[in-house]
């Protein structure tokens, strides 16, 4: 059993009721969007000052919404952060509670990120994503996001992991994982991008791939070069020579 199994099963799931019946009070308030700003702040103090992972848990609600003036909402969120992070790695698991269920998770891989180091970082990212699949989903946001973030990390895991939305159903997706797939500078990934062109239908993610093989002067294998030459008939001149490898301009061999 690793550290964070351990942890996950000695702390309740975030969101659910405090077992600490000091938390149960400043809880609701930091949850509450119409509660008085310096009574949030008061609560968002009280929890922060305790520095356990149930309070961690309730600081996490604190960035499931946004309130006017935006330097207020900031400086909430800075305390809530700051205090989640005091709490030290027994707040790990809330946070990737948290993570799972979240609109954005913008605050939480900051979080992430400040209690982890970078093996353990890159672990729980890659366990996150693997939870989404490539279908339609309303919001994006969550698995674009650790895409993106996975974009600043290397490993033979984070490749094997983001490959997997070259085929997303969301362009945006597809993008983004063309961009973190090419980050990881792996030429094994050649079969999957350029497999992808086959089907691809947007111009800006055929370009990104074709721009991405050409620049790094992967070859494309023998048996796919056909169908990738056929794939970028409409992307801005890019086309395959007979030694596999892109280039700008059409007509070569």
């Amino acid at each position: 059993m690793g550290i964070f199994d351990f942890l996950r099963k000695s702390n309740p799931p975030a969101g659910g009721a405090p077992s600490d019946k000091k938390v149960a009070g400043p809880a609701r308030v930091v949850a509450d969007k119409r509660a008085q700003t310096y009574d949030r702040l008061d609560a968002i103090q009280s929890l922060a000052a305790m520095k356990s992972p149930d309070a961690a848990a309730a600081l996490l609600r604190r960035f499931t919404f946004s309130i006017d003036p935006s330097i207020t909402d900031q400086e909430e969120k800075d305390l809530a952060f700051r205090g989640i992070v005091d709490a030290g790695k027994d707040a790990v698991p809330a946070v990737v509670e948290f993570c799972i269920k979240a609109e954005a998770l913008t605050w939480p891989l900051k979080i992430l990120r400040a209690l982890l180091d970078d093996a353990d970082y890159r672990t729980e990212l890659v366990r996150l994503l693997d939870r989404f699949d490539t279908e339609y989903a309303r919001n994006v946001e969550p698995k674009q996001q650790l895409i993106v973030a996975l974009g600043d990390i290397k490993g033979d895991d984070v490749r094997v992991a983001v490959e997997r939305f070259l085929d997303d159903v969301n362009e945006t997706v597809r993008f983004h994982a063309v961009q973190t797939t090419f980050f990881q500078a792996d030429e094994a990934s050649v079969p999957a991008l350029v497999k992808m062109l086959a089907t691809e239908e947007s111009v800006r993610v055929k370009n990104k791939v074709a721009e991405g093989l050409m620049t790094r002067g992967w070859t494309v294998p023998a048996e796919l070069r056909s169908s990738a030459s056929q794939a970028l008939q409409d992307s801005s001149g890019f086309s395959v020579g007979s030694d596999g490898k892109l280039r700008k301009g059409a007509g070569f061999g």
